[in-house]
């Protein structure tokens, strides 16, 4: 029997083509959540574009017959816009707000048609609850999402004999048959006989075997790989082959600063990109402080300032840097690379229609973006453009996605069999003890 999904507004301003994704299950949309988008459509953000977007798939359909009656999809499901009921619900549930209302018309829907599987699909969590109390199916809308503890990790272990190992050493390369790799994953062969005896190499899927990672001599700015997870970042960030690199990791991990140490080696001091240009999306931990005063780089610098703190460490100016960085930013510092153009900064705000080439773009924090957020920014790469994504599924502060479906493990599992890009999952905190402490107790 055909079910027939009642949608909720949160999930047509998640995805407007939402109401595509059901297979030739009947939609039914109520005329409130119609209302609800229509109070969304004249704003500029994201939930606005949706709302403006889904309003022009309908209104199209209208050609089709009448939306009271059902107008049939282009994969076999009906769409149909419901009228409101009166159906009375609980007391504590009054019919002056919009989300008792749908649930009120997914009540009557099941009344009418008893032997009917009846689903209400939404993102808001207390609303499945109050469903679930009210007899009624309810679903998360979750197309693409995938469970943190599931994420494709990019790195695999692989038991070979110890002549395997010493092969790979010897040839600097190793064509190993018995495990299937996807492109640029990188793989740990560890002797079954001699656990201490191992190495690290890079499936290339042109050369169809695994490589050697490249491991920098003097470090990067001074920055050496403390484990092997940040020993695969640094070889996924250097290598110009690699046009698209994610970093996922929880706190402490050095997604971020092995990011920017990479970028200003590309950029300063090879040369192989004309600027290294850092942003982030703008969400604040906690209650906002309001309003910022002065020009717009004065209103950016307290939502930058973490990028500043990287820069300014890996140029010595907190003392925190040695050896080769220190002396390597002796009299310099990020303003001066800012008024040379070679380092940019700045929010994802003004990214829309942009074209970025030969730039090494970083996007830290992207787990606050959405899938789209995510298409607009990689779209945005120009001719030579290598961009990389850093972030932490659990540290995510917008409202509209969480830890299964925001852009960051979005991009994670659709470019994970491409050759250009690559994945590394970051598990070791390397801040300090207490900030991994933190990390694994609280």
């Amino acid at each position: 029997m055909r079910k027939a999904f009642v949608l909720d507004t949160n999930v047509l301003l998640f995805d407007p083509n939402a109401i595509f994704k059901f297979g030739n299950n009947d939609i039914i949309i109520p005329i409130v959540v119609v209302e609800e988008i229509d109070r969304f459509k004249r704003e500029m953000s994201e939930n606005g574009r949706h709302a403006r977007h889904f309003s022009r798939l309908v209104d199209n359909m209208r050609s089709d017959g009448e939306l009271s009656k059902g107008v049939k999809l282009p994969n076999g499901g009906i769409l149909t816009v419901e009228l409101g009921t009166e159906q009375p619900l609980p007391f504590e549930l009054q019919m002056d707000k919009a989300d008792n209302r749908i649930l009120a018309l997914a009540i009557t829907l099941k009344k009418e048609q008893p032997k009917r599987p009846i689903v209400f699909v939404t993102k808001d969590i207390n609303l499945r609850i109050k469903a679930d109390a009210l007899g009624i199916i309810a679903e998360d809308y979750e197309p693409d999402s995938v469970e943190p503890e599931q994420l494709y990790t990019g790195v695999q272990t692989v038991s070979v004999d110890a002549h395997l190992v010493d092969e790979f050493y010897a040839n600097k390369k190793l064509a190993y048959a018995d495990a299937k790799f996807k492109p640029n994953q990188y793989v740990i062969l560890k002797d079954s006989a001699n656990p201490n005896h191992t190495a690290m190499g890079r499936y290339s899927k042109e050369l169809e075997c695994l490589v050697p990672v490249i491991k920098p001599t003097e470090g990067l700015w001074g920055i050496f790989p403390k484990n092997s997870e940040q020993a695969f970042a640094i070889d996924a960030l250097l290598n110009d082959e690699i046009k698209l690199v994610s970093l996922v990791g929880k706190a402490g991990t050095g997604k971020t600063l092995l990011a920017i140490a990479a970028g200003l080696a590309k950029t300063v001091d090879e040369g192989v990109y004309h600027r290294l240009l850092v942003s982030r999306p703008v969400f604040p931990l906690g209650k906002d402080i309001g309003y910022l005063p002065g020009d717009i780089e004065e209103k950016l610098n307290p939502w930058m300032q973490p990028i500043y703190d990287n820069v300014d460490f890996l140029f010595g100016a907190t003392g925190g840097a040695k050896g080769g960085a220190s002396r390597r930013g002796a009299g310099r510092g990020a303003q001066e690379l800012m008024n040379q153009g070679l380092l940019q900064i700045e929010p994802l705000t003004y990214i829309r229609g942009r074209s970025i080439p030969q730039q090494y773009l970083i996007v830290d924090e992207s787990q606050n973006l959405t899938p789209h957020e995510i298409k607009t920014i990689i779209t945005r790469a120009g001719d030579g453009t290598k961009i990389v994504l850093t972030g932490d599924s659990f540290q995510i502060d917008n409202p509209y996605v969480d830890a299964a479906n925001n852009g960051l493990v979005h991009l994670v599992e659709r470019f994970k069999d491409e050759s250009i890009a690559a994945h590394i999952t970051l598990s070791r905190g390397e801040r300090s003890k207490l900030s991994e402490l933190a990390s694994n107790l609280l």
